[in-house]
């Protein structure tokens, strides 16, 4: 029997398709297998190199295949898609994630631990995506009674302090201006932000202890422009080893342009994300570099942005690579 140097699977919720090859690349095997056969299967083969899709169950076959002492690689999805064939199915699928291990240049991800893909599921579920539902919700109903507010011919600055006038005018307000019902209407939404800035702040509290908790979040947070519940979520879901650079962590976040080049002409698009702190950096600020002030000073804000939060992805990479803590550039006379 032709020996198998690799098998890509296609994984699904109940059916997997599998290809192997041989040395030569030559397609050996084609087959299925039901979600309880995979690993049995597995079990009776040699030591081999298995290649799979990134997708939400590959790091649980990952470890699982690695228990049996399979080389696993976990492949991208857009290094895989270049390669799949017209007429997309399940075993072109295989053969393209296949196609995708075999060249030398795919970067693959490492397998995370269960105790790694815990960390990072409690933080997105918990807290940030709640989180992120409580501030639209807060910011719904703070901007509800704003609207009814100037309804009635009352405004007040934005922000907290502001909100807080509101509601003390609106209260203190004589019924013949503001209608008694108007003031209920008010009050019952500014009860309903009230209690939401409660959850907020115990959910807050959370990310905070476990920003503490974590060494490389604290490391991180001590960099300009990452607040802890960034610097949490790049240390729970990063693995700076997986990048070759820092030039290729950048360009991972999307803070490098895209390109349609040929013909020997370079063409470069947008940027997808850009973020950074351009507000305060003032001459004297303690976040202020001397390279950001000179570059706010000869090129717009808005570039400016990109290329401190492209110089950023750097430092995180580099500090996450090294476990080196983040040293400020110091002011020049």
């Amino acid at each position: 029997m032709t020996e198998i140097t690799r098998i890509a699977i296609d994984t699904s919720k109940s059916v997997f398709t599998l290809h192997g090859v041989d040395v030569a690349g030559r397609a050996v095997l084609r087959r299925n297998r039901r979600r309880r056969e995979l690993l049995p299967f597995f079990e009776r083969l040699p030591p081999l190199e298995v290649a799979l899709e990134v997708c939400g169950g590959s790091h649980h076959w990952g470890r699982g295949l690695a228990a049996l002492g399979h080389r696993v690689r976990l492949i991208p999805p857009q290094y895989v898609k270049p390669f799949v064939k017209r007429g997309k199915n399940d075993r072109n699928d295989a053969e393209a994630i296949s196609v995708a291990a075999a060249q030398p240049s795919i970067a693959s991800v490492p397998v995370k631990s269960a105790e790694q893909q815990a960390a990072a599921m409690l933080l997105s579920v918990r807290e940030l995506s709640v989180r992120e539902l409580l501030v639209r919700q807060r910011t719904q109903l703070v901007n509800a009674m704003r609207g009814h507010a100037a309804e009635i011919g009352v405004v007040a600055p934005l922000g907290a302090k502001g909100l807080a006038e509101l509601k003390t005018e609106i209260a203190a307000a004589d019924d013949t201006i503001v209608p008694a019902a108007a003031k209920e209407a008010i009050a019952l939404l500014g009860r309903e932000a009230e209690r939401i800035e409660l959850r907020l702040r115990a959910i807050d509290t959370t990310l905070m202890r476990r920003h503490k908790a974590n060494p490389v979040g604290r490391r991180l947070a001590r960099i300009p422009g990452i607040g802890p519940i960034a610097a949490l979520n790049l240390a729970l879901r990063v693995d700076a080893t997986q990048f070759n650079s820092a030039r290729h962590f950048a360009a991972w976040l999307g803070l490098v342009p895209r390109q349609c080049s040929t013909a020997g002409r370079q063409r470069l698009g947008g940027i997808s994300r850009a973020t950074a702190v351009i507000q305060h950096a003032k001459p004297g600020g303690q976040t202020a570099s001397p390279w950001l002030l000179a570059l706010l000073g000869r090129k717009p804000r808005k570039l400016a942005a990109v290329a401190l939060a492209n110089k950023t992805a750097r430092v995180v990479w580099a500090m996450m690579s090294s476990g080196q803590a983040y040293r400020l550039q110091p002011a020049t006379a």
